[in-house]
């Protein structure tokens, strides 16, 4: 298994900048895709944006052109940089990997980390 600890979140002013990391405690070999989820008081669970084992990316069309995912495979880690953040983007934001398999996937998650942006 993987665990998955997020870190990076914070207070920050309306247009401001964050950059989220997520330090996983094994190698990234057998991950098929790592994504960034959020999570705001009384709504669900959304992707944010995801990143493939092959470099493909996928954003939330609410982040189109502010966020950007990447992965560090040789630390272990997968960062969110966030850019022109608005208030709307306040949640708990979650890391996540997926590993799949024929007939299963594995699903880990970290425990999460706030971002606050105050107008």
């Amino acid at each position: 298994q993987v665990q998955l600890v997020e870190s990076g979140g914070g207070l920050v002013q309306a247009g401001g900048s964050l950059r989220l990391s997520c330090a996983a405690s094994r190698s990234l070999f057998s991950i098929n895709a790592m994504g960034w989820y959020r999570q705001a008081p009384g709504k669900l669970r959304e992707l944010v944006a995801k990143i493939t084992s092959g470099d493909s990316t996928n954003y939330a069309d609410s982040v189109k052109g502010r966020f950007t995912i990447s992965r560090d495979n040789a630390k272990n880690t997968v960062y969110l940089q966030m850019n022109s953040l608005k208030p709307e983007d306040t949640a708990v934001y979650y890391c996540n990997a997926v590993e799949r398999h024929p007939e299963y996937d594995n699903d880990y998650w970290g425990q999460g980390t706030q971002v606050t942006v105050s107008s």
